[in-house]
């Protein structure tokens, strides 16, 4: 199982992006694709996570400003991400299988990671 992460950058604050993961050989390889992020001296968090079946979900931190949402003939899941902010700066990754799993109520499975696509939110 591969993910490509894409999408990053630097935005405005209020800007928007809309970030991509590509998963191989098939998007649901595992039952669940969440994205996740890091910033500089933070631990890795949660920012939205989306199950084979269309169930989603968002960081409190990000509710009503990022979408999580998934294309199964592209094999993509997608962050769209609305009225940036400063603190939304980080190492953006995308995961399937066990650290997902988990956070959908789940804990089985192997465990993938992509690399990460910086975002950088300006004031």
């Amino acid at each position: 199982v591969q993910l490509q992460a894409s999408g990053g950058g630097l935005v405005q604050a209020g800007g928007s992006l809309r970030l991509s993961c590509l998963v191989l050989p098939y998007i649901f390889s595992f039952d669940a694709v969440g994205w996740y992020r890091q910033a500089p001296g933070k631990e890795r968090e949660l920012v939205a996570a989306i199950t084979i079946g269309g169930v989603t979900k968002h960081a409190d931190s990000v509710k009503g400003r990022f979408t999580i949402s998934k294309d199964d003939a592209k094999n993509t899941v997608y962050l769209q991400m609305n009225t940036l902010r400063p603190e939304d700066t980080a190492v953006y990754y995308c995961n399937t299988g066990r650290t997902t799993h988990r956070a959908m109520g789940g804990d089985y499975g192997p465990d993938y990671w992509g690399k990460g696509t910086q975002v950088t939110v300006s004031s």
